[in-house]
């Protein structure tokens, strides 16, 4: 196993300490990294190597720092129960985490998939909770048996359940209401339109998945002070929603050589070349754009 090989001696065991540590933390850090992932794929070999590199000189800092001055151990608190404690209190993000998840699935399927999921989720804590009574019973006995069979049961019918197909769900572009900005779905000819029109338009290519994209409509795309920069250039707002892989969406993202979202693209008057925002916007940085059709 992954922690039989970490507790070898020498350097076996150091290098494959770092290789379970990154597996054990990368996945923790997709909410952030998902971007440099997603800008990395779209470059060329270079660039992607020298960026994975990156990456993993970061996840290895820690070990580098404390290699070189060892005297740095006797900062880190000694091992004892509290550990457990901490372990047991982690437990709550990942619950937050999952209710984050489902969340993000009941935007993407009907509501028939999300009950069949959710009942999924109670038959795996069925499945996990006959595991721990088979643990605890002598192999063979009546009460081991029954568990087991509990368990394949639950775990068979949740998997059952979460493979069959789902329906999708249809997406909208939200439209505003009051101080927020008004927008209307993305499409490639809604675009053209405007384009041929030489009319300016900001498209806003999003998903209900994206934490950044989320963080970027409520500080910088829905103020009341953004929405009034909208109407006075009369831009277009285009919010293209790629919760569930829109294939116009996705030639837009691979036009401009991105694999995912955010994207956000303004389209100036008169039909020139559209400019590329930052993945984080600012208020300000909205309205100073907006304002450059003036």
């Amino acid at each position: 196993t992954g922690q039989g090989l970490s507790s070898r001696g020498g350097v076996v065991g150091a290098f494959f300490t770092g290789v379970l540590a990154v597996v054990v933390a990368a996945p923790c850090t997709a909410p952030f990294m998902g971007a440099a992932m997603g800008f990395a794929f779209a470059q060329d070999p270079t660039v992607t190597l020298a960026i994975f590199l990156a990456l993993g000189f970061g996840l290895a800092l820690p070990w580098v720092i404390v290699s070189f001055s060892p005297a740095l151990i006797r900062l880190l608190p000694k091992p004892g129960e509290w550990m457990e404690r901490f372990k047991q209190f982690l437990a709550f993000p990942m619950y937050g985490a999952a209710a984050w998840l489902v969340w993000v699935l009941s935007q993407q399927v009907d509501p028939e998939g999300l009950f069949r999921v959710m009942v999924g989720i109670v038959l795996l804590a069925l499945a996990a909770w006959a595991f721990g009574v088979v643990q605890a019973r002598a192999a063979m006995s009546r009460r081991f048996i029954l568990s087991s069979a509990i368990f394949l049961l639950a775990l068979g019918g949740s998997v059952a359940l979460i493979a069959l197909p789902f329906k999708t769900r249809a997406t909208e572009a939200p439209t505003a209401e009051g101080g927020a900005t008004r927008s209307e779905p993305y499409s490639t000819a809604r675009l053209a339109t405007l384009r041929a029109e030489g009319k300016p338009a900001f498209v806003n290519l999003t998903a209900a998945w994206c934490v950044s994209c989320l963080y970027n409509e409520r500080v910088a795309l829905s103020t009341a002070a953004v929405a009034e920069a909208f109407k006075a250039t009369g831009t277009a707002y285009l919010v293209g929603d790629w919760t569930n892989q829109n294939p116009e969406i996705s030639a837009l993202l691979k036009t401009h050589g991105r694999e995912g979202v955010p994207l956000y693209l303004y389209f100036p008057p008169g039909g020139a070349e559209p400019r590329i925002l930052p993945q984080i916007l600012t208020q300000s940085l909205m309205i100073e754009t907006l304002g450059a059709t003036r």
